[in-house]
Parts: C-alpha cells; structure tokens; sequence
C-alpha cells in the first residue's frame, strides 16, 4: 500500500542535495514556474492541438490546451486535498500542495509531442514499423537495445526524457523537477517491450530514472521481475483534466470552425445535467442571445461539474489508488448522466472532428514532411563525413548526440531534434532541405 507522506516528496531529480532549501515559493510552485518559462513549453504555441493553427477563427494549440488542463488540475487537486485534509487530520502530510503538484503536471503532460498533433507520433511510429526506418531494426536489436521505443514513439514517454534527460550543455537532471510532479505525468508506468496497447511511460534511456523515481516515492511495483508499476496516484487527476479539456474544448472549436452547428453543440453539450439542474441552466442561457457566450456558459458549467465528479470518484476509491487497484480512468466512473453525455460526445468528436478534412489535411502533412525530416537525419547522423551530411548536420542544434556511439543513440538524437519543433520550424526545414524554399539573394 503506497502512503501519501512518502508519495509527496519536494525532492528535486538531479539536485537530490539541495532539496532541504527554503524559499518563498513551495517546491511545487517552483516547479510550475519552471516550466512555464522554459523553451519547450512556449513552444506549444506553434504545435497542433487538433485542428490546424488559427487563420481568422481562434482554436486551441498545445499551449492553450496545456493551460487550460493545467487550470482544471489545480481545481482537482485543491478539492482533493480538501477532502484528504479532512479524513486526515494533523497536518503531517503535505496535502495542501497538491493542486500545485497536479498543475505543473498538467503543463508539462504535452511538452513531449512531436508537431501535428497526434499525427506526428503516428507519423514517425510509421516510418519505422512500415517505412524506410524498418531497415534500421535489425542494427538496434542487435546491439540489445529496445526497437519498440520507435515503432510506439509515445509523446508521454518522450515529456519524461526531455524533462529528466542532461541533454549536452545542460544541467543534471533536466529540469530538475519534484519527483512528485515527475511521477504524475507518467500514464503509462512500464517500458514500450511491455506495454499491452503500445502506450508506455519512458524510453530505454529514462527507465533507471523512472524506477529510481518510483522507489523513492514508495509506488507500488505490480510486477516483482519486470518494471511494471502501478500509477502514481495523481496521475489520475492529471488525466481527468485532459480527459475533461479535451473532449469539451474540441466540441467548441468545431463549433467555431461550423463543423458542428450551434443546434448540435448545444444539445451536445446540455446532455451532461439532470433535469433539476437543466432547469437553471437554460435560465441563466435565456439572459443572452449570443450563441458563444451560451455556449461558453456551457462548457464552464460542465468543466465544474465534471471536476466535481472526478473529484468524488478519486476520494471513493482512495484506498484503492492507493493500493494500485484501481482500475480505468476517473473519467469512466462518473454519475450516469454526465458519462453518457462524454461519451456521445467522443462519438460525436470522432465521428464528425477527428475525420474532417482540416484534421485529415494536417495527419496528411504531418506524414510528409516527418517521414522525410527523419529519413534525411537520419541519413546524416549514420553517414556524418559524407559532404551533405556535415551541412546538414550544422542545423541541428550542440544540445543533441549527433555522434552517439549506437544506433539507437543517433536516432533518438534526431527524434530528440523533431519533436521539439514547431509546426512552422518542421514545415520550414522540410522546405529548405527539398529545395522548395531558398533564402532571398
């Protein structure tokens, strides 16, 4: 059975030695904004959350998204903690960083994901389990190291490595983030060669850090020979906030973008409430006549209830988590009303979104342009003294392993490189290096 003293540690990875350090700010809310001034995440501005960067009509990127679940997780946490204060009382345990611990973790959930949304992790699993990458299996198998870390390039397991990883240059530790706020971005705590569905938790290279991570934290191991884990308890609160965010945002965007008409989004979206509360739902929506701010009004009151919701299902299944018995996502344990309503809106938004032309256009780009960036990387860090190589080989920023000594090294080095860009920086570099853009003479 995991405890919640030992599960929330203030120790820093890679800075084990300074954690007994005062400051003003809580080593949670360090952790926050660490990364909310860092690099990568300001550069979820120019990654794809689901439809394609804003014209004249606002939609969701990676920064906003990651704002937003970061917002709902704060929210998940504070009531938790509230509920763990009051069935625990004492004041021993640092319940009350909670919400601070679930919000930085809920920003840093979507630093690891390649541009073009989901469709760069598809894009660059392909190349390498259907495209020109399969020549490269028997190299990496050989030297006894893990293929399936490629053929399932999980954007979970790659926040983990840029999070913990001491990239060239860099200080120990990455970011040198809590273990706690480590822990709860884990979805997935097991290795690619053991993952049941393809989804995992981190890479070769980042599972001494997990394992250490887990020990340290006292998570619960499931299995006694390999390294599979139950879930840090937290992640599920980091999940119910995308879960939560997700869903009900796409529903909106699609709507801005006339996927869906205001007919649809609204009936959509009033199926979450019972009769007594759709009674003062409709109320308060007949004070306005503009159709967005109705349905903004809606997305905020269904986001409250939800987190209301998932609230209620983690406290009732406490001892549960604790003991990494729990099982599915807090999501999936919600009152009737409010489950029936999300799942007919993840038809809805798999049926009519994820399947429009906006969406299918990008997956169609993202497949292009990263089949061919990794082909031609790829291609250059195996081959550094050809002439092409060593120009190339000058765009790729000091802070990546160019000249690792495996296989598997040179391509998690360039793997390292594209799923840092941005959807701009990606389509940018595809041009130059095809010869479809020259710079002005």
């Amino acid at each position: 059975m995991m405890n919640w003293s030992q599960l929330l540690s203030g120790k820093r990875f890679g800075m084990e030695e300074y954690h007994e350090r005062k400051h003003e700010r809580t080593d949670f809310q360090r952790d926050y904004d660490r990364l909310i001034f860092s690099s990568p995440f300001r550069r979820l501005q120019n990654k794809t959350q689901v439809f394609p960067l804003p014209g004249s009509i606002f939609v969701h990127n990676r920064l906003t998204h990651s704002l937003e679940v970061s917002c709902v997780g704060r929210s998940l946490g504070n009531n938790v903690s509230k509920e763990l204060m009051q069935k625990y009382p004492g004041g021993s345990v640092n319940f009350p960083e909670i919400g601070s611990i679930v919000s930085a973790a809920c920003l840093a959930h979507d630093m690891g994901n390649p541009p073009f949304g989901h469709s760069g992790e598809r894009a660059i699993s392909s190349y390498f389990s259907e495209g020109s990458g399969q020549r490269l299996e028997w190299e990496v198998r050989n030297n006894g190291d893990r293929w399936e870390d490629f053929i399932h390039f999980e954007g979970n397991a790659n926040a983990m490595r840029l999070l913990t990883h001491q990239f060239i240059g860099r200080r120990k530790g990455g970011f040198a983030l809590t273990y706690s706020t480590l822990a709860s971005i884990v979805k997935y705590p097991y290795s690619s060669d053991l993952s049941p569905k393809g989804k995992f938790g981190f890479f070769q290279t980042e599972e001494e850090t997990y394992t250490h991570i887990a020990e340290e934290l006292g998570i619960r191991r499931i299995d006694p020979v390999r390294p599979i884990y139950a879930r840090y308890p937290l992640v599920y609160l980091v999940e119910a906030a995308d879960d939560i965010c997700y869903q009900i945002m796409d529903i909106e965007d699609a709507h801005k973008l006339r996927i869906l008409t205001s007919e649809e989004t609204i009936e959509l979206l009033l199926n979450f409430f019972d009769e007594e509360r759709l009674k003062h739902i409709k109320q308060v929506m007949s004070m306005v006549d503009d159709t967005n701010e109705q349905i903004a009004y809606l997305r905020s009151s269904i986001i409250g209830h939800l987190v209301d919701e998932c609230s209620r299902v983690f406290m009732e299944n406490e001892e549960k988590l604790l003991a990494g018995a729990f099982e599915g996502s807090l999501i999936q344990q919600i009152c009737d009303q409010a489950r029936k309503a999300y799942e007919t809106c993840t038809e809805t938004a798999y049926r009519k979104i994820y399947k429009a032309n906006e969406v299918v256009d990008i997956e169609l780009a993202g497949y292009h342009i990263f089949s061919s960036l990794i082909n031609t990387l790829i291609e250059a860090v195996l081959s550094p003294d050809h002439a092409y190589s060593k120009l190339l080989l000058k765009r790729v920023p000091e802070q990546y392993d160019i000249h690792a000594p495996t296989t598997y090294g040179k391509i998690q080095c360039v793997l390292d490189y594209i799923s840092g860009m941005t959807d701009v920086y990606a389509l940018d570099l595809y041009r130059k290096i095809t010869g479809m853009s020259l710079p002005a003479v």
